[in-house]
Order: C-alpha cells, then sequence, then structure tokens
C-alpha cells in the first residue's frame, strides 16, 4: 500500500509516492515518464525491507510546473530532491535516477551531499557539469540533421505535436527509444522536420513491456497537466552552464552504479563517442555497470528482472 505526500521547496510543491517500511530509496524519473515508471523497482525492494519513495519530478503529474524556463535547471532540480529527502529521512538516501533523473541524481549528489548515500543512475552515466551551452554543441554536432533536443526547443511547437494525439504520440516515443526498435529514437531526417512524423508506428497489439493499463496511467496523467513543464527540462540545457559554472567537472564522490540497456539510444547521442563506454570516468567510488542486452532506453520497465538484480547488487555493496 503506497502513500502520498506533498513537499514544498519554497513555492514548489512535490508530490511523493512512498511504499515500503525501512531505508529511504528515492527514485527520480525522466521525460516523458511518472512514478509509474519505476513501479517494478517500488515492489521488489518495498517486499525486501526498503521504504522506496517515487516522486513527480517539478513540472509532472502533482508537483508544481511553473512557466518560467529557467525554473528547470539541474541545480534548481535537484534542490527539489534534496528537499524530498531531507523530508523523508533523516538520513542520507539512495537514490535511483532514469533519464533526466539520473543527472537529476548525480547533481544532487554533488551539491547536496550530505543527504545522498549512494547513486544508481539509469541510460545516461554521470558526465561532468560543464560552463558550456549543451543545446549550442548539439546544433553543431548534429549540423543540418534531425536532433529531437534542438526540436523541443521552441515553446509551444512540440507541445501542439503531442497534444494532436497524446496516446499516439507517447506510444511513438516509447516504442522507439525500446529495445524493439533499436536506433529510433535517432532519426534520419531534416533538421526541420515534425518529430513524431519520424517516429515508427508501435505495434498493433502493444508496445510488450507496458500493457494498456500502464500507458493509460501516463496519457490520463499528460492529457490532464499537459507537457509544458516536461519540455522545460529541455529548454533550460541552456542554462545549466551558467547555472553550475561553481561546480564544473566535478564528480560523483558517493558510491555509484550504472544501469543501461544494450540498446539504449544515448548510447550514440553525442556522434562517434560511445556514452556507455566508461560510464563510471567521472565517480570515485564507482561500483560497475551492467548493460542489460536487448533492452533500450526503458530498462528498468523492460527488464526488470535484470534491473532489479544488478540494483540488488549494489544495495549489497554499500
Amino acid at each position: 500500500m503506497s502513500t502520498e505526500r506533498i513537499i514544498d521547496n519554497g513555492d514548489v510543491r512535490l508530490r511523493v509516492e512512498i511504499t515500503g517500511e525501512g531505508p529511504t530509496i528515492l527514485c527520480v524519473h525522466g521525460w516523458p515518464e511518472l512514478p509509474h515508471s519505476w513501479r517494478h523497482q517500488v515492489a521488489h525492494f518495498s517486499e525486501r525491507g526498503w521504504r522506496v519513495a517515487a516522486l513527480d519530478v517539478r513540472g509532472y503529474g502533482g508537483s508544481s510546473a511553473p512557466p518560467e524556463v529557467e525554473r528547470y535547471t539541474l541545480r534548481e532540480l535537484a534542490g527539489d530532491v534534496a528537499a524530498v529527502a531531507a523530508d523523508l529521512d533523516d538520513d542520507p538516501v539512495i537514490l535511483f535516477g532514469h533519464d533526466w533523473g539520473a543527472p537529476i541524481a548525480s547533481h544532487t549528489a554533488i551539491r547536496h551531499p550530505d543527504r545522498v548515500r549512494a547513486v544508481a543512475n539509469m541510460s545516461v552515466p554521470h558526465l561532468p557539469p560543464s560552463a558550456d551551452d549543451l543545446v549550442a554543441t548539439f546544433d553543431l554536432l548534429w549540423a543540418d540533421r534531425f536532433f529531437y533536443i534542438l526540436r523541443f526547443q521552441e515553446p509551444g511547437v512540440i507541445e501542439a505535436e503531442f497534444d494532436a494525439d497524446l496516446r499516439d504520440a507517447l506510444a511513438r516515443v516509447y516504442f522507439a527509444g525500446s529495445g524493439a526498435a533499436p536506433g529510433a529514437m535517432l532519426p534520419a531526417g531534416p533538421r526541420d522536420a515534425a518529430y513524431l512524423s519520424l517516429l515508427p508506428e508501435p505495434p498493433a497489439d502493444g508496445l510488450g513491456f507496458m500493457s494498456d493499463d500502464d500507458l493509460d496511467v501516463y496519457v490520463s496523467t499528460f492529457r490532464r497537466t499537459g507537457m509544458v513543464g516536461a519540455f522545460n527540462r529541455y529548454r533550460a540545457m541552456r542554462l545549466d552552464g551558467a547555472a553550475d559554472a561553481d561546480i564544473v567537472g566535478a564528480t560523483i564522490d558517493r558510491p555509484s552504479c550504472f544501469v543501461a540497456g544494450e540498446h539504449d539510444p544515448v548510447k550514440a547521442m553525442l556522434p562517434g563517442v560511445d556514452l556507455f563506454e566508461s560510464p563510471g570516468a567521472a565517480c570515485s567510488d564507482f561500483r560497475g555497470s551492467t548493460i542489460v542486452p536487448g533492452a533500450g532506453h526503458w530498462v528498468q520497465q523492460e527488464a526488470p528482472a535484470a534491473v532489479n538484480r544488478a540494483l540488488e547488487t549494489f544495495l549489497a555493496d554499500l
């Protein structure tokens, strides 16, 4: 049985789902996800003596979604996680982060080390904070080619694409990022192409790793909240360099590990670079990586048994 808690960080309201009793694990989701994306980990670890909390990240679900892009820097979002951690437990918590939740967790460990016991990041390895504008870097690396993060920059454009048929849009994104569609999340196309038009149509018989009822959870929530907050995190990437000027080059100094799917598109986001080759390079107490065969970007939903085993090993070693 889960309970809900609302935690305030200044003027930001943060909704958290809490299951079980014991030392605290705090799960931080990515785009376009919700605490529901951690359902397999919540069930598994709450049954094994852990108190598992799953946060609606700022901009999602029952948490505040301020309209200003500057409210979505990694610095701001790490402050949210630290505030939730402090409210949940007097002791430092263990962070599980996926997709954007991974760099949010990493920044929390750097900026608020007293609130963090350990970090397990999924799909996005820790890259040391930089003073650069990462969107400008992507603009150069993906010159004259389509890249979804660049498509997300203009307010209202991508929201209109999703609003036209939200269920189909989310299903396309989840399928394209999965291990069943390798490479589909980084499609070839002209720079100004419509994003969803480049993604493959999902199978008629469903996504496999996500039931129709699971998809309904995401669709109904985003239909209620809209997706401006979710996309604002991508727009705030331009502001991260200035916001992180005080921690440029910082490593994660808490125990950490990395888990990802074999076919995760993040691996190839920097053309010519394998981002999964040395995921612990900027971590001073790295406990190892697990690359799950056959899985894609939604690794904790696509391969929950393998992910839970990897996380169990990590937790046992703390």
